[in-house]
């Protein structure tokens, strides 16, 4: 080495460690608020179902009533391909999946509901009811129909139903553990949550819970539902929404935005009331800042238009469904809520055309950027990571696989995996 070329510096040793001191809490900050994505498969969608409507073969009904759509109102890929305006490369492969997953898998999520989808009833008829769902869904996961994910939406902790929800929640995780215990994937969801106290209520009753049946502490985790204005805006200015997921205290698994309580706070006329609207914009956007990085999902709402009736009916719902989905798929809105079977077929339409339509310039970008070879675009680590993430995304919900992603990318999943979330491992099974 050339003398001049030598490095030389001025500050002390000291200096570093003295910074490196004072940053030590930030350090810790940062690392206990934005662990990152949890590396776990988000689902593609929610499915909620009326708690008294539950059954044993509900997801194999949805299933068998979405593939009854398809055969009544779209019976081939160029029908479907015609109503969706899907280009004729995409249209076999996107509808022979389509048709595949509604057979293998119809739900990724099913949520049953105790909230508005259930109504009020009387205690001993929701006791009922809560003590029913629970044996079902202990059932479905030993006889291994379950979904990848199932749970409850309670009733949310307003002064009114209060009460009930509590009860509602333990008489549900009490019958699971008396048929099992808790299941993987198991998920709750609190909704019309307005103040981030409600939060640090609710994780300190599901502390009660672990501690009464002696479960470790952090196994029962949740999502939060905004639907209400003060949950995005308080009225100091800030975004409640952020302080709910530290409140949370790493119990919060997703946010879910509530279409049309949310539309109706804000006043939004019912015609009006869509998950595309400025004001569903404006609050999903806030949700999506407040939980980047801390490993909280960010879902969708849903769409009241349903696909039933004449043909004609069914072909303009389906067209308004899976434009809302691609919308928004393409602002990293990765899940979102069904309300009907006859839904199935234009989500996973649009999220296999999501992925399958951009998966060869995403993997050949990818395989530039691991083998450092030239292109006309200049990617960064950050960018790589996305790729990875874009990729996992296809494979988890069966939009793509391995078989035709590996030879593109020549990476395996492990690779992937490290690529979409660097050191950690990104988990496969649907635990938390």
């Amino acid at each position: 080495m050339d003398q001049q070329d030598k490095a030389a510096t001025s500050l002390p040793g000291a200096v570093t460690e003295e910074i490196g001191a004072l940053l030590a809490p930030v350090d810790a900050d940062l690392e206990r608020r934005y662990p990152g994505d949890p590396g776990t498969r988000q689902p593609v969608h929610t499915v909620y179902v009326p708690g008294d409507a539950l059954a044993a073969g509900t997801v194999r009904s949805w299933g068998d009533r979405a593939l009854a759509a398809l055969d009544e109102h779209a019976p081939d890929a160029t029908s479907f391909a015609t109503v969706l305006g899907l280009s004729g490369e995409l249209a076999e492969p996107v509808y022979s999946r389509v048709r595949a997953k509604l057979e293998r898998e119809p739900v990724e999520d099913l949520r049953v509901d105790f909230e508005d989808g259930y109504g009020l009833r009387s205690d001993a008829e929701e006791d009922e009811t809560a003590a029913r769902a629970a044996r079902l869904i202990a059932g479905a996961h030993r006889d291994g129909t379950a979904p990848p994910y199932t749970g409850i939406r309670m009733k949310c902790l307003e002064a009114a139903v209060r009460d009930r929800g509590i009860r509602t929640l333990d008489v549900f995780l009490t019958g699971l553990l008396g048929h099992g215990g808790l299941p993987e994937g198991l998920v709750l969801t609190l909704p019309k949550v307005t103040y981030a106290e409600q939060v640090t209520a609710f994780v300190h009753l599901l502390e009660a819970f672990e501690k009464a049946r002696g479960l470790p502490c952090g196994s029962l985790r949740f999502e939060i539902q905004i639907e209400t204005s003060q949950a995005v805006l308080a009225a100091d200015g800030t975004a409640t929404v952020a302080r709910m997921i530290q409140a949370a205290e790493g119990r919060a698994t997703g946010l879910h935005y509530g279409t049309f309580d949310y539309s109706a706070a804000l006043g939004v006329s019912a015609a009006h009331q869509a998950s595309d609207h400025p004001a569903a914009d404006h609050a999903k956007a806030v949700m999506q800042v407040a939980a980047a990085g801390t490993g909280v999902r960010v879902s969708d709402g849903s769409t009241n238009v349903l696909p039933v009736g004449p043909t004609h009916r069914v072909h303009e719902a389906w067209r308004l469904h899976y434009g809302l989905t691609r919308r928004a798929l393409a602002r990293a809105y990765y899940q979102g809520w069904d309300m009907h079977p006859g839904h199935l077929p234009t989500r996973y339409a649009a999220v296999f055309a999501f992925y399958r339509e951009g998966f060869e310039q995403a993997a050949d970008r990818l395989a530039r950027y691991v083998n450092r070879t030239g292109g006309d675009v200049m990617d960064e680590p950050a960018t790589a990571k996305a790729l990875s993430g874009y990729l996992l995304r296809g494979l988890d919900c069966g939009a793509l696989d391995l078989a035709e992603v590996v030879p593109l990318t020549g990476l395996t999943r492990s690779d992937l995996e490290g690529l979409a979330a660097p050191g950690r491992h990104r988990r496969t099974d649907f635990g938390d």
